[in-house]
């Protein structure tokens, strides 16, 4: 099986920042697509960013600027890097990876449980 961990969560003032870390663990063939999301109570889940086996990254307009997505395959982690953090970032963000258990299986997303980040004086 295979298991992702968020960490780097917490409270923070707007114009702070904090950085976002998940890391796998587990038995697997590769991982391709990672991807962070975030959840506002009662809301739906939206994409944050997103970053390719090649590095190509996609963010969400909001963030645009902010935000920074990045990997470390070495590590199987992917990052957030968040700056200039406004109230309306306060959400619970969840971090997915585009796993592929052997080279003959189909890729599955994991999540991990998500980290809560509050951005409030």
């Amino acid at each position: 099986q295979v298991q992702l961990v968020e960490s780097g969560g917490g409270k923070v003032q707007p114009g702070g920042s904090l950085r976002l870390s998940c890391v796998a663990s587990g038995s697997y063939y590769s991982i391709e697509d990672m991807r962070w999301y975030r959840q506002i109570l009662g809301k739906q889940r939206d994409l944050v960013a997103s970053i390719t086996t090649l590095g190509t990254t996609t963010y969400a307009d909001s963030v645009k600027g902010r935000f920074a997505i990045s990997r470390d395959d070495a590590k199987k982690t992917v990052y957030l890097q968040m700056s200039s953090l406004k109230s309306e970032d306060t959400a619970k963000y969840y971090c997915t990876m585009d796993v592929r258990r052997s080279l003959s299986a189909p890729l599955n997303a994991y999540w991990g449980q998500g980290t809560q980040v509050t951005v409030s004086s």
